[in-house]
């Protein structure tokens, strides 16, 4: 079993100094934490996998494929491989948990 805690996996992160951290990899998936700071611009560009986002802390807009939507905590978001997307307008510290399937391209 691999078991991970949140609070950790935000400090791993801000040592980094990146705003994603990876923390669990296999060939069918990846998974990561991405904290954005309020006000702060994403810089994604469309990935080669699909993406499920679940928000844990923050609020925000999720602009996907020509369609705009505020998130926040609970918020899931699925977005499929090659598609358009960003987190912007950003009004509380973004922090959310990101999967990839099948894992990320490095």
């Amino acid at each position: 079993m691999e078991a991970f805690e949140y609070a950790e996996l935000r400090e791993k992160r801000r040592h980094s100094g990146k705003s994603y951290l990876e923390f669990l990899r296999y060939p069918s998936m990846s998974m990561g934490l991405y904290e954005l700071p309020s006000d702060g611009v994403d810089p994604q560009q469309p990935h080669a996998e699909d993406e499920i986002y679940y928000v844990v802390r923050g609020r925000a807009q999720i602009y996907v494929d020509g369609e705009d939507r505020t998130v926040g905590p609970g918020s899931v978001i699925f977005v499929a491989r090659g598609i358009e997307h960003r987190f912007h307008t950003i009004e509380e510290d973004l922090s959310i948990l990101v999967v990839f399937a099948p894992a990320e391209s490095k």
